[in-house]
């Protein structure tokens, strides 16, 4: 079945465009101390070659917001800067060259501040994303609803963006995230019927790379599923290099993009006679960065191996001791176990 997407409003972040009928955009956030030039440029290269396509720096201080220029020169994504509590650091950001804005209108300041950054970004065109969290809604929302609910987090979204918009500035795009995986779908559900503003999705604080894979890709999966989305960021304790390739794998699981390689693997059995957990973490991390639209299969068993993966273009069925290659079902030779790897990559380059 075919996603049928929302079509909503569309902005230009940097060159990328988010919203409309455009491809929906992955995210990640540096890690780094931003002030920390080199180390910050290194890790935005990184996220950059497994497909990042926007990146969001912290901007905790004005030496920070003075740093955007360097690494913008050395950059070649579209950079957000994070903005809390200084209207001012959004104002230097957007000075030093910054692709967008990430702010909570309702904690940079009084209405003559936001004024101040909106107009700014209203003279260079910069997008703005409407950032809400579970975790800082205002005291009203929170004793308005007795606790975070879907429609709090949506309500607090719209206070801020009807600010803005009362400037005469519409290039917004929302986010509503919460930890809470139903908590956030039913926020998103809200938003995308209430708003055409392109939304950004995630659940904040999913956790280290296990718990937080399973809680992302149940969340943002369930909402793209329903059609709503125009990005992504995946949140994870750890590597934000991470956060990328399980981006790519949620949208990739739902058929809204094609990032290269899809990998699939059995999950081995009293059957399996070779060390296949092994051999398959060592193919998928081969096929990562493999930008050819082909799905590669490694299996254990070499009896039904090649008839349970036919769909796949090319993979390996596991024997005692050796593996058998095969494409589309059909087995193309036999190789002992040790060279089932170096085997199975010079056919995938063959392809």
């Amino acid at each position: 079945m075919k996603i049928v997407r929302k079509v909503t409003k569309s902005i230009n972040v940097g060159g990328v465009f988010i919203g409309g009928n455009h491809p929906i955009v992955i995210q990640s956030m540096t890690n780094t101390d931003t002030r920390n030039v080199n180390k910050t440029v290194e890790q935005i290269k990184r996220l950059e070659q497994a497909g990042c396509e926007i990146v969001r720096v912290a901007v905790p201080d004005i030496e920070a917001a003075d740093a955007i220029t360097e690494i913008k020169k050395q950059t070649d994504i579209p950079v957000v800067a994070d903005i809390h509590f200084d209207y001012r650091l959004a104002m230097r950001s957007m000075e030093n060259g910054i692709d967008a804005l990430r702010i909570n209108p309702g904690n940079i300041g009084g209405h003559d501040r936001v004024k101040e950054v909106v107009g700014m970004a209203k003279s260079k065109n910069i997008p703005i994303r409407v950032g809400v969290n579970a975790g800082s809604l205002d005291k009203q929302i929170l004793k308005k609803y007795g606790k975070v609910t879907a429609e709090g987090l949506f309500e607090s979204a719209m206070q801020h963006v009807n600010l803005i918009t009362s400037l005469d500035y519409d290039n917004i795009a929302v986010s509503l995230k919460a930890s809470s995986v139903p908590l956030t779908i039913e926020a998103y559900k809200l938003a995308s019927n209430e708003t055409d503003f392109p939304l950004h999705l995630g659940i904040t604080e999913a956790g280290t790379i296990y718990s937080g894979v399973v809680k992302s890709a149940v969340g943002i999966g369930s909402i793209l599923s329903m059609g709503i989305g125009d990005t992504i960021r995946v949140s994870l304790t750890g590597d934000p290099v991470e956060e990328i390739y399980c981006a790519k794998e949620i949208l990739q699981s739902l058929n809204i993009r094609r990032f290269g390689v899809e990998f699939i693997s059995c999950p081995t059995c009293g059957r399996t006679e070779l060390d296949l957990i092994s051999i398959a973490n060592k193919v998928e991390t081969l096929c990562r960065n493999i930008n050819k639209h082909i799905t590669v299969a490694v299996m254990g068993c070499s009896v039904n191996g090649p008839g349970e993966a036919r769909e796949a273009d090319i993979g390996i069925a596991g024997g005692k001791g050796f593996g058998l290659i095969f494409k589309k079902g059909e087995i193309i030779c036999k190789v002992e176990e040790e060279k089932l790897v170096e085997t199975l990559m010079k056919e995938i380059e063959r392809l």
